[in-house]
Protein backbone atom coordinates (compact mmCIF):
# COMPACT_ATOMS: atom_id res chain seq x y z
CA UNK A 1 0.00 0.00 0.00
CA UNK A 2 1.41 3.50 -0.81
CA UNK A 3 2.34 6.43 1.95
CA UNK A 4 -0.17 8.99 1.42
CA UNK A 5 1.10 11.92 -0.22
CA UNK A 6 1.20 15.07 1.36
CA UNK A 7 -1.72 17.14 1.05
CA UNK A 8 -1.38 21.24 2.09
CA UNK A 9 -0.92 23.44 -0.80
CA UNK A 10 2.19 24.52 -1.64
CA UNK A 11 3.56 28.16 -1.17
CA UNK A 12 3.53 29.61 -4.96
CA UNK A 13 0.65 31.00 -6.34
CA UNK A 14 -1.72 29.76 -8.23
CA UNK A 15 -0.90 26.68 -10.55
CA UNK A 16 -4.48 26.32 -12.25
CA UNK A 17 -7.71 28.18 -13.39
CA UNK A 18 -10.81 27.25 -14.34
CA UNK A 19 -12.92 29.68 -16.54
CA UNK A 20 -16.77 29.83 -17.67
CA UNK A 21 -17.94 30.58 -20.92
CA UNK A 22 -19.51 33.82 -19.57
CA UNK A 23 -15.66 34.81 -18.77
CA UNK A 24 -16.06 34.20 -15.40
CA UNK A 25 -12.40 32.77 -13.85
CA UNK A 26 -11.54 31.20 -10.50
CA UNK A 27 -8.31 30.62 -9.76
CA UNK A 28 -6.61 27.68 -7.95
CA UNK A 29 -3.99 24.86 -7.28
CA UNK A 30 -4.01 22.32 -9.68
CA UNK A 31 -3.88 18.20 -8.94
CA UNK A 32 -4.23 15.45 -10.39
CA UNK A 33 -2.67 15.51 -14.56
CA UNK A 34 -1.53 18.29 -15.67
CA UNK A 35 -3.10 19.95 -19.21
CA UNK A 36 -5.83 21.43 -20.14
CA UNK A 37 -9.79 20.02 -20.41
CA UNK A 38 -12.76 21.34 -21.74
CA UNK A 39 -16.50 20.36 -21.05
CA UNK A 40 -19.99 21.63 -19.30
CA UNK A 41 -19.73 22.29 -16.18
CA UNK A 42 -22.11 20.87 -13.48
CA UNK A 43 -22.26 20.64 -9.71
CA UNK A 44 -22.63 17.34 -7.83
CA UNK A 45 -24.46 17.42 -4.13
CA UNK A 46 -23.27 13.66 -2.94
CA UNK A 47 -21.90 13.35 -0.22
CA UNK A 48 -20.29 10.12 -0.45
CA UNK A 49 -18.91 7.60 -3.56
CA UNK A 50 -16.15 10.53 -5.36
CA UNK A 51 -14.83 7.33 -6.98
CA UNK A 52 -18.27 6.28 -8.47
CA UNK A 53 -18.95 9.56 -9.59
CA UNK A 54 -15.51 10.25 -11.18
CA UNK A 55 -16.16 6.79 -13.19
CA UNK A 56 -20.04 7.56 -14.34
CA UNK A 57 -19.99 7.15 -17.61
CA UNK A 58 -23.24 9.55 -18.01
CA UNK A 59 -19.99 12.11 -17.01
CA UNK A 60 -18.46 11.92 -20.18
CA UNK A 61 -18.03 15.46 -21.61
CA UNK A 62 -18.24 17.20 -18.45
CA UNK A 63 -15.98 18.92 -15.75
CA UNK A 64 -17.53 18.27 -12.18
CA UNK A 65 -17.78 20.68 -9.54
CA UNK A 66 -18.13 18.73 -5.88
CA UNK A 67 -20.41 20.60 -3.15
CA UNK A 68 -19.11 18.38 -0.64
CA UNK A 69 -15.70 19.36 0.74
CA UNK A 70 -14.04 15.95 1.99
CA UNK A 71 -12.53 14.45 -1.55
CA UNK A 72 -9.95 11.77 -0.97
CA UNK A 73 -10.36 10.74 2.37
CA UNK A 74 -11.42 7.35 1.44
CA UNK A 75 -8.25 7.27 -1.48
CA UNK A 76 -9.01 4.74 -4.58
CA UNK A 77 -9.26 1.50 -5.07
CA UNK A 78 -9.96 -0.70 -8.35
CA UNK A 79 -13.43 -1.76 -6.57
CA UNK A 80 -14.87 1.57 -6.12
CA UNK A 81 -15.87 2.08 -9.77
CA UNK A 82 -18.55 2.02 -12.53
CA UNK A 83 -16.68 2.07 -15.94
CA UNK A 84 -13.30 0.22 -16.66
CA UNK A 85 -11.82 3.77 -16.97
CA UNK A 86 -12.95 7.22 -16.02
CA UNK A 87 -14.64 9.76 -18.84
CA UNK A 88 -14.91 13.04 -17.00
CA UNK A 89 -12.77 15.86 -17.64
CA UNK A 90 -11.84 17.37 -14.58
CA UNK A 91 -13.22 18.20 -10.86
CA UNK A 92 -13.68 20.82 -8.71
CA UNK A 93 -13.25 21.10 -5.17
CA UNK A 94 -12.93 24.03 -2.20
CA UNK A 95 -10.26 22.35 -0.10
CA UNK A 96 -7.16 20.15 -0.96
CA UNK A 97 -7.46 16.53 -1.58
CA UNK A 98 -7.56 15.06 1.33
CA UNK A 99 -5.53 11.64 2.90
CA UNK A 100 -6.82 8.77 2.74
CA UNK A 101 -7.70 7.02 5.51
CA UNK A 102 -10.00 3.88 4.47
CA UNK A 103 -8.73 0.33 5.05
CA UNK A 104 -10.48 -0.64 1.63
CA UNK A 105 -7.55 2.55 0.05
CA UNK A 106 -5.39 0.64 -2.33
CA UNK A 107 -3.77 4.03 -3.70
CA UNK A 108 -4.18 7.47 -2.65
CA UNK A 109 -6.68 9.74 -4.95
CA UNK A 110 -3.97 11.77 -6.54
CA UNK A 111 -2.17 9.03 -8.01
CA UNK A 112 -5.34 7.53 -9.79
CA UNK A 113 -5.95 10.91 -11.04
CA UNK A 114 -2.89 11.40 -12.76
CA UNK A 115 -2.58 7.74 -14.25
CA UNK A 116 -6.01 8.47 -15.58
CA UNK A 117 -5.26 11.96 -16.74
CA UNK A 118 -7.96 13.56 -14.93
CA UNK A 119 -7.24 17.32 -14.17
CA UNK A 120 -8.68 19.03 -10.69
CA UNK A 121 -8.27 22.61 -9.62
CA UNK A 122 -8.95 23.03 -6.13
CA UNK A 123 -8.80 26.14 -3.58
CA UNK A 124 -12.18 27.26 -5.20
CA UNK A 125 -15.13 28.83 -4.14
CA UNK A 126 -17.43 26.32 -4.82
CA UNK A 127 -20.46 27.40 -2.76
CA UNK A 128 -19.99 30.69 -5.47
CA UNK A 129 -19.11 28.22 -8.59
CA UNK A 130 -22.74 26.31 -7.74
CA UNK A 131 -24.62 29.48 -7.14
CA UNK A 132 -23.92 30.78 -10.27
CA UNK A 133 -24.67 27.66 -12.57
CA UNK A 134 -27.72 27.40 -10.21
CA UNK A 135 -29.16 30.78 -11.32
CA UNK A 136 -27.66 31.16 -14.34
CA UNK A 137 -27.42 27.41 -15.62
CA UNK A 138 -24.96 24.79 -16.14
CA UNK A 139 -22.59 26.82 -18.82
CA UNK A 140 -19.20 25.29 -21.24
CA UNK A 141 -15.46 26.19 -19.05
CA UNK A 142 -11.86 24.70 -19.19
CA UNK A 143 -10.03 23.90 -17.05
CA UNK A 144 -5.93 24.25 -17.02
CA UNK A 145 -3.23 22.70 -14.85
CA UNK A 146 0.20 24.37 -15.26
CA UNK A 147 2.33 22.99 -12.50
CA UNK A 148 4.32 26.33 -13.12
CA UNK A 149 1.50 28.33 -13.19
CA UNK A 150 2.23 29.75 -17.09
CA UNK A 151 -1.64 30.52 -18.06
CA UNK A 152 -3.25 32.81 -20.44
CA UNK A 153 -7.05 33.46 -18.89
CA UNK A 154 -7.80 35.57 -21.96
CA UNK A 155 -6.91 32.98 -24.40
CA UNK A 156 -8.91 30.06 -21.48
CA UNK A 157 -11.94 32.94 -22.13
CA UNK A 158 -12.00 32.61 -25.75
CA UNK A 159 -11.84 28.61 -26.01
CA UNK A 160 -14.31 28.80 -23.40
CA UNK A 161 -16.64 30.81 -25.38
CA UNK A 162 -16.21 28.96 -28.34
CA UNK A 163 -17.07 25.53 -27.22
CA UNK A 164 -20.16 23.98 -28.72
CA UNK A 165 -23.20 23.47 -26.42
CA UNK A 166 -24.12 19.70 -25.32
CA UNK A 167 -27.45 20.15 -27.21
CA UNK A 168 -27.04 17.98 -30.53
CA UNK A 169 -24.53 16.21 -28.85
CA UNK A 170 -24.20 12.77 -29.63
CA UNK A 171 -21.03 11.48 -26.20
CA UNK A 172 -22.55 8.15 -26.69
CA UNK A 173 -19.75 6.45 -28.89
CA UNK A 174 -17.06 7.08 -26.06
CA UNK A 175 -18.71 5.04 -23.76
CA UNK A 176 -20.53 2.60 -25.60
CA UNK A 177 -18.76 -1.03 -25.37
CA UNK A 178 -16.92 -1.52 -28.80
CA UNK A 179 -18.51 -5.64 -28.87
CA UNK A 180 -20.79 -8.15 -26.79
CA UNK A 181 -20.17 -9.30 -23.65
CA UNK A 182 -21.76 -11.37 -20.85
CA UNK A 183 -21.93 -10.29 -17.33
CA UNK A 184 -21.78 -12.31 -13.85
CA UNK A 185 -20.72 -10.13 -11.24
CA UNK A 186 -23.70 -9.39 -8.29
CA UNK A 187 -23.39 -7.72 -5.63
CA UNK A 188 -20.46 -6.87 -2.76
CA UNK A 189 -19.72 -9.56 -0.94
CA UNK A 190 -19.39 -7.38 2.16
CA UNK A 191 -15.74 -8.63 2.45
CA UNK A 192 -13.06 -8.11 -0.18
CA UNK A 193 -14.87 -8.13 -3.30
CA UNK A 194 -18.09 -8.92 -5.45
CA UNK A 195 -20.11 -12.08 -5.72
CA UNK A 196 -20.16 -13.86 -9.08
CA UNK A 197 -23.53 -15.93 -9.86
CA UNK A 198 -25.03 -18.10 -12.03
CA UNK A 199 -27.84 -16.63 -13.82
CA UNK A 200 -30.09 -19.31 -14.32
CA UNK A 201 -33.20 -16.60 -14.56
CA UNK A 202 -34.59 -14.49 -17.21
CA UNK A 203 -32.18 -13.36 -20.34
CA UNK A 204 -31.89 -9.90 -20.48
CA UNK A 205 -30.21 -8.29 -23.08
CA UNK A 206 -28.66 -4.66 -21.79
CA UNK A 207 -27.92 -1.36 -24.45
CA UNK A 208 -24.61 -0.12 -23.50
CA UNK A 209 -25.28 3.93 -23.80
CA UNK A 210 -22.87 4.40 -20.80
CA UNK A 211 -23.81 1.23 -18.53
CA UNK A 212 -23.00 1.68 -15.09
CA UNK A 213 -21.59 -1.19 -13.57
CA UNK A 214 -23.38 -1.39 -10.78
CA UNK A 215 -26.67 -1.96 -12.74
CA UNK A 216 -25.13 -5.37 -14.28
CA UNK A 217 -24.66 -6.10 -10.41
CA UNK A 218 -28.31 -5.12 -10.21
CA UNK A 219 -29.58 -7.37 -11.89
CA UNK A 220 -27.01 -10.33 -11.89
CA UNK A 221 -28.08 -10.42 -8.19
CA UNK A 222 -31.66 -11.42 -9.15
CA UNK A 223 -30.07 -14.61 -11.01
CA UNK A 224 -30.45 -12.65 -14.75
CA UNK A 225 -28.36 -13.77 -17.25
CA UNK A 226 -27.24 -10.81 -18.62
CA UNK A 227 -25.78 -9.83 -22.17
CA UNK A 228 -24.58 -6.64 -23.21
CA UNK A 229 -24.59 -4.97 -26.48
CA UNK A 230 -23.41 -2.23 -27.67
CA UNK A 231 -25.19 1.03 -28.35
CA UNK A 232 -25.19 0.84 -32.06
CA UNK A 233 -26.79 -2.47 -32.12
CA UNK A 234 -29.87 -3.21 -33.78
CA UNK A 235 -33.22 -4.52 -33.24
CA UNK A 236 -33.02 -8.00 -34.99
CA UNK A 237 -29.40 -8.11 -32.98
CA UNK A 238 -31.28 -7.87 -29.91
CA UNK A 239 -34.29 -10.01 -30.47
CA UNK A 240 -32.21 -12.53 -32.15
CA UNK A 241 -30.74 -13.05 -28.47
CA UNK A 242 -33.90 -14.67 -27.52
CA UNK A 243 -33.97 -11.96 -24.73
CA UNK A 244 -36.70 -12.45 -21.65
CA UNK A 245 -36.21 -8.96 -21.57
CA UNK A 246 -34.38 -5.10 -22.56
CA UNK A 247 -32.94 -2.63 -20.76
CA UNK A 248 -31.81 0.55 -22.09
CA UNK A 249 -29.47 1.94 -19.87
CA UNK A 250 -27.99 5.22 -18.32
CA UNK A 251 -24.77 7.58 -20.78
CA UNK A 252 -24.61 10.49 -21.39
CA UNK A 253 -25.26 13.67 -23.70
CA UNK A 254 -28.48 14.59 -25.72
CA UNK A 255 -30.77 11.59 -25.76
CA UNK A 256 -32.17 13.60 -29.05
CA UNK A 257 -28.58 13.38 -31.06
CA UNK A 258 -28.29 9.70 -29.85
CA UNK A 259 -31.79 8.75 -30.81
CA UNK A 260 -31.04 9.40 -34.49
CA UNK A 261 -29.50 6.00 -34.67
CA UNK A 262 -31.11 4.88 -31.53
CA UNK A 263 -35.06 5.55 -31.60
CA UNK A 264 -35.98 3.73 -34.70
CA UNK A 265 -34.64 0.68 -33.21
CA UNK A 266 -36.13 1.00 -29.53
CA UNK A 267 -39.40 1.26 -31.49
CA UNK A 268 -39.10 -2.27 -32.91
CA UNK A 269 -38.34 -3.62 -29.48
CA UNK A 270 -41.39 -1.87 -28.48
CA UNK A 271 -43.57 -3.67 -30.92
CA UNK A 272 -41.76 -6.93 -30.07
CA UNK A 273 -43.76 -6.81 -26.92
CA UNK A 274 -40.59 -7.46 -25.02
CA UNK A 275 -40.38 -5.83 -21.46
CA UNK A 276 -38.64 -3.20 -21.41
CA UNK A 277 -36.69 -0.86 -18.73
CA UNK A 278 -35.04 2.46 -19.43
CA UNK A 279 -33.17 4.05 -16.79
CA UNK A 280 -31.60 7.97 -17.39
CA UNK A 281 -30.57 8.51 -21.27
CA UNK A 282 -32.79 5.05 -21.84
CA UNK A 283 -35.78 6.60 -20.00
CA UNK A 284 -35.43 9.77 -22.37
CA UNK A 285 -34.80 7.80 -25.69
CA UNK A 286 -37.96 5.45 -24.73
CA UNK A 287 -39.82 8.79 -24.19
CA UNK A 288 -38.39 9.83 -27.81
CA UNK A 289 -39.72 6.37 -29.04
CA UNK A 290 -42.82 6.89 -27.68
CA UNK A 291 -43.06 10.18 -29.46
CA UNK A 292 -42.47 12.25 -26.17
CA UNK A 293 -39.86 15.62 -26.40
CA UNK A 294 -36.89 16.18 -24.06
CA UNK A 295 -35.56 19.14 -22.97
CA UNK A 296 -31.94 20.67 -22.02
CA UNK A 297 -32.65 21.66 -18.30
CA UNK A 298 -31.15 24.44 -16.31
CA UNK A 299 -28.61 22.91 -14.28
CA UNK A 300 -29.22 19.53 -14.52
CA UNK A 301 -29.67 16.85 -11.66
CA UNK A 302 -26.36 15.73 -9.81
CA UNK A 303 -26.31 13.76 -6.64
CA UNK A 304 -27.86 11.64 -4.01
CA UNK A 305 -29.96 13.54 -2.30
CA UNK A 306 -33.42 13.67 -4.76
CA UNK A 307 -36.69 13.52 -3.46
CA UNK A 308 -38.76 11.73 -6.00
CA UNK A 309 -42.72 10.71 -5.33
CA UNK A 310 -44.17 7.83 -6.96
CA UNK A 311 -47.76 9.00 -7.83
CA UNK A 312 -49.63 5.52 -7.55
CA UNK A 313 -48.30 4.83 -3.97
CA UNK A 314 -48.01 8.30 -2.67
CA UNK A 315 -44.34 7.13 -1.48
CA UNK A 316 -41.36 8.83 -1.42
CA UNK A 317 -37.86 7.77 -2.64
CA UNK A 318 -34.43 9.43 -2.20
CA UNK A 319 -32.53 9.08 -5.09
CA UNK A 320 -29.37 9.03 -6.89
CA UNK A 321 -29.53 10.96 -10.40
CA UNK A 322 -27.02 12.55 -13.14
CA UNK A 323 -28.38 14.00 -16.19
CA UNK A 324 -28.93 17.30 -17.69
CA UNK A 325 -32.14 16.48 -19.91
CA UNK A 326 -35.51 15.54 -18.94
CA UNK A 327 -38.86 14.45 -20.66
CA UNK A 328 -40.72 17.55 -21.55
CA UNK A 329 -44.16 17.72 -19.86
CA UNK A 330 -46.08 19.39 -22.83
CA UNK A 331 -48.39 16.97 -24.92
CA UNK A 332 -47.16 13.36 -23.87
CA UNK A 333 -48.63 10.91 -26.17
CA UNK A 334 -51.69 8.93 -25.80
CA UNK A 335 -50.90 5.77 -23.53
CA UNK A 336 -47.68 7.30 -21.80
CA UNK A 337 -48.61 7.55 -18.32
CA UNK A 338 -46.21 9.64 -15.87
CA UNK A 339 -45.54 7.37 -12.59
CA UNK A 340 -42.84 9.71 -10.79
CA UNK A 341 -41.71 13.34 -10.59
CA UNK A 342 -39.62 15.17 -8.85
CA UNK A 343 -40.11 17.17 -5.17
CA UNK A 344 -37.26 19.40 -6.12
CA UNK A 345 -38.68 20.56 -9.21
CA UNK A 346 -41.43 18.65 -10.58
CA UNK A 347 -40.12 17.37 -13.74
CA UNK A 348 -41.17 13.99 -14.92
CA UNK A 349 -38.88 11.38 -13.39
CA UNK A 350 -41.03 8.38 -14.49
CA UNK A 351 -43.40 7.04 -17.22
CA UNK A 352 -44.89 3.97 -18.30
CA UNK A 353 -46.30 2.38 -21.56
CA UNK A 354 -50.43 1.50 -20.75
CA UNK A 355 -51.05 -2.18 -20.69
CA UNK A 356 -47.49 -3.48 -22.07
CA UNK A 357 -44.54 -4.40 -19.99
CA UNK A 358 -42.45 -1.29 -20.64
CA UNK A 359 -41.99 1.62 -18.19
CA UNK A 360 -38.73 3.56 -16.96
CA UNK A 361 -36.93 6.31 -14.19
CA UNK A 362 -34.58 8.65 -14.98
CA UNK A 363 -32.44 8.86 -11.44
CA UNK A 364 -30.33 5.62 -10.81
CA UNK A 365 -32.19 2.62 -8.80
CA UNK A 366 -28.77 1.29 -8.47
CA UNK A 367 -27.55 4.16 -6.83
CA UNK A 368 -23.88 4.20 -6.68
CA UNK A 369 -23.12 6.42 -4.76
CA UNK A 370 -26.70 6.71 -3.19
CA UNK A 371 -29.72 5.50 -1.42
CA UNK A 372 -31.05 2.43 -2.51
CA UNK A 373 -34.53 3.18 -2.08
CA UNK A 374 -35.28 2.76 -5.54
CA UNK A 375 -33.74 -1.14 -5.90
CA UNK A 376 -36.84 -2.28 -6.23
CA UNK A 377 -37.61 -1.81 -9.49
CA UNK A 378 -35.05 -4.47 -10.90
CA UNK A 379 -37.78 -6.48 -8.93
CA UNK A 380 -40.56 -5.03 -10.83
CA UNK A 381 -38.97 -5.62 -14.36
CA UNK A 382 -37.80 -9.30 -13.42
CA UNK A 383 -41.72 -9.43 -12.47
CA UNK A 384 -42.59 -8.43 -15.52
CA UNK A 385 -40.18 -10.76 -17.64
CA UNK A 386 -41.39 -13.56 -15.22
CA UNK A 387 -45.37 -12.76 -15.85
CA UNK A 388 -44.63 -13.38 -19.67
Amino acid sequence: MQAARPTAWPAKGPTAWLVLADGTAFAGRGFGAAGERAGELVFNTAMTGYQEILTDPSYAGQIVTFTFPHIGNVGANELDIESSTPFVRGLVTRAAVTAPSSWRRTRPLLDWLEDHGIVGIGGVDTRALTARLRDEGAQNAVLLHDPEGAVDVEALRAKAAALPPMEGTDLVPEVTCAQRYTWDEGGWDGHVSYARRDGDGPHVVVLDYGVKRNILRSLADLGCRVTVLPATASAQEVLALDPDGVVLANGPGDPAATGRYAVTEIESLLASGKPLFGICLGHQMLALALGAPTRKMPFGHHGANHPVQDLATGRVEITSQNHGFAIADADLPQGVAVTHRSLFDGTIQGIRLEGKPVFSVQYHPEASPGPDDGRHLFERFLRSMEAR
